[in-house]
């Protein structure tokens, strides 16, 4: 019924045997862990192989991305956590603010269709100029400009106030050789929403269309280790251009 023989007592392995095993398959596990798994991990290099196979830099990479993404989580929660005024919330002054263009009759409801998206052009400030207005649109446009400087590991953040499906286009662009992180959100009404996010950018352009009535913007957080500034153009229906942090 069996096509293998039961091995003999002297065939199997005696208890020094397997004790001697056992050692070895210990001692070559702890090797591994301390030569190869805590460089590329953790970036732990105690024997220098980590350094040699290049696989402490890559240990060390992955800390820092796991810090900047903790410190990024916790930041963005304090934000929307905070009420929308507030004696910490120190609101700066629009820029500038655009000229309103003439009116234009007012049509009945239904509400006029949201303008279309501007298209990409060479100059990342190209969006706003080309911005146009549906004559089916009857609220106020206007558009405003504003400038932070960002220390080393600081963020700050600008918001919109918005109605539900009004719409704005924007443009921010962070001055030469530097670049930030960047979440592009809202909140408001116990609601909030993530639209975008990225890492490391020195531009973006595009719309904004409001999920809900709230605050509607961005957050910039300088990861580098010089200071940088960051210029940032809008054009909507909006009713409130303003730093939160």
């Amino acid at each position: 019924m069996y096509n293998t023989d039961m091995p003999t007592r002297a065939e199997l392995p005696t208890t020094r045997k397997l004790v001697r095993s056992t050692v070895i398959a210990a001692v070559s596990a702890t090797a591994i862990l301390v030569a190869v798994v805590l460089p590329a991990e953790y970036g732990i290099d105690p024997t220098g192989v980590g350094s040699a196979l290049n696989l402490t830099e890559m240990g060390e990479i992955k800390m820092q991305l796991a810090a900047e993404a903790e410190a990024d989580a916790a930041m963005d929660a304090a934000a929307r956590a905070a009420p929308a005024t507030g004696a910490n919330a120190a609101p700066l002054p629009p820029a500038a603010v655009g000229v309103v263009p003439p009116p234009v009759a007012p049509l009945a409801p239904p509400a006029p269709p949201a303008p279309p998206a501007p298209e990409r052009q060479s100059s990342i400030f190209g969006a706003i100029g080309s911005l146009f207005v549906s004559a089916a649109v009857a609220q106020e446009m206007r558009q405003d400009e504003m400038t932070i400087t960002l220390a080393p590991g600081e963020g700050a953040e600008i918001k919109l106030t918005m109605q539900e499906g009004e719409i704005a286009s924007f443009a921010w662009v962070v001055s030469e050789g530097g670049a930030v992180n960047y979440d592009t959100h809202g909140d408001g009404g116990g609601q909030n929403v993530s639209y975008e996010k990225g890492r490391a950018v020195s531009s973006d352009e595009g719309t904004i269309q409001a999920a809900f009535t709230g605050n509607h913007g961005w957050f910039w957080r300088n990861r580098g280790d010089a200071p940088v500034a960051v210029t940032v153009r809008t054009s909507g229906t909006y009713t409130a251009f303003e730093r939160k942090v």
